[in-house]
Order: structure tokens, then sequence, then C-alpha cells
């Protein structure tokens, strides 16, 4: 199996498990994370999304999935696409969110960028829409 293959077969893996637990799967996820991993996200920590900003190590990272899962209640979070090319890996879907303090829920296209180095993720960042989840929150 090339390095593309694995790698892509490591995010089929902690994504299908993140879905099917709905959110449940944090341990799982830091466990494909390099303990040096640079985490970030496009709100860039912008209130009402102050979890989803930069993280610079897998146990700094705990924050980020503890922030999203105190106010947020995963709906559903479908991976439909990989395009793998040498140590990267995109992961292109959508995702719904139900903020649990309004009970409005958010609906989003969802991409998510990888980069792999030996087996594990040295970086991670997430595209996704901030103005329809921020509406969610408020």
């Amino acid at each position: 199996m090339s390095n593309e293959a694995a790698n892509v077969a490591i995010l089929k893996d902690a994504y299908r498990q993140w879905h099917e637990s709905k959110g449940g799967s944090v341990e799982q996820l830091l466990s494909i994370c390099d303990p040096g991993v640079r985490w970030g996200s496009v709100p860039r920590g912008v209130a009402p999304l102050a979890f989803a900003t930069e993280y610079s190590s897998r146990d700094a990272l705990h924050a980020y999935f503890d922030g999203l899962l105190a106010d947020w209640a995963m709906v559903h979070y479908t991976i439909d696409e990989y395009v793998a090319q040498g140590d990267a890996v995109v992961a292109r879907g959508s995702c719904k969110w139900t903020y649990k303090k309004t009970g409005k829920t958010a609906e989003t296209p969802k991409v998510d960028f990888w980069r792999f180095k030996d087996g594990k993720a040295v970086e991670f960042y997430e595209y996704f829409d901030t103005a329809c989840a921020a509406a969610a929150a408020t």
C-alpha cells in the first residue's frame, strides 16, 4: 500500500469512528496525530467559535475537542471524497451540529486538509461555513 493509500485509510477509519460515535472518538483522533501536530481552523478563535483556533501540540488539542463537544452535539459528519497527493490528504464532505444552548443547527460543507509524516498527522486545517456556525450559536 502506498503512503497516499495508507494515509487515506487512516482517515477513513478515523472519520467513520468520529461519525458513528457522534464525537465520542476523540482519543482515537488524537492517536493519529503526531505529538507536535499543528492544528488550525478558519474561525481562528473568533467568538462564538473560540475553540476553533490554532494549536501546536496533541496535548493542547484537547482544548479544541473539549470546547467543541461542550457546546455542540454532532448530527452527522460525512466525508464523501478523499484526494491524496504525496504526504497531503484533503477530505471533502459535510457536517451538521446542534448548538446545545440555542437548539439551532448548523449544516455546512466541510473541507479538512491533512499532512502526514511516518503515518502520523503533523498538520490539519479545517474549512467550513463559519457564518452558518456562528448564526446557530447566537
